[in-house]
């Protein structure tokens, strides 16, 4: 099964470099380059374990994903619940550990998917592997600069203070 990953380290501790990655539109939209339209489903108003939400990517590919692992501040996974058709399975998890120096993390984004039909998957993993990277490290690019963004970094921690 391919698997697409980028690393990068943000001048934030991880507490505050998860809570960037967990924020939502219209906040989101200033850092996430690959998102164009995302929301939390079922009447869902936060992130967390079971929780779903619907998004539409800039190339105009639509999916629902379920969160299957919710653990500030170290992890966040999720998996493909509906997706482009062309996906069989696709699922990801993000990392945040304490970085090199004090007061940075290191941001790990891993994706993991299977392309259909069967007899394609040759061709279509190499392709995947070359898009999805591609689209994964402009968007762990556009996170670090999030982490920088002062609009960002106050929603991030206005989402910490309501945690408590």
């Amino acid at each position: 099964m391919p698997v697409v990953e980028s690393v990068i380290t943000v001048p934030v501790p991880p507490e505050l470099a998860f809570a960037v990655s967990q924020t939502v539109a219209p906040v989101r939209y200033r850092w996430d380059p690959f998102v164009r339209e995302q929301h939390f489903t079922d009447g869902a108003t936060r992130p967390g374990k079971g929780v779903r939400t619907f998004t539409r990517s800039r190339h105009g590919l639509t999916m629902v994903s379920e969160y299957v692992s919710f653990a500030p501040p170290s992890h966040v996974g999720m998996k493909m619940v509906r997706g482009p058709w062309f996906f069989e399975m696709f699922a990801g998890g993000w990392r945040f550990a304490p970085g090199p120096d004090p007061g940075t993390s290191v941001a790990t984004w891993r994706y993991h998917f299977r392309c259909r039909p069967a007899f394609l998957r040759p061709v279509a993993h190499r392709v995947g592997r070359w898009l999805l990277g591609r689209d994964i490290r402009r968007r762990i690019t556009g996170y670090a600069a999030g982490c920088t963004d002062p609009e960002v970094l106050a929603a991030a921690r206005r989402a910490l203070r309501s945690d408590e």
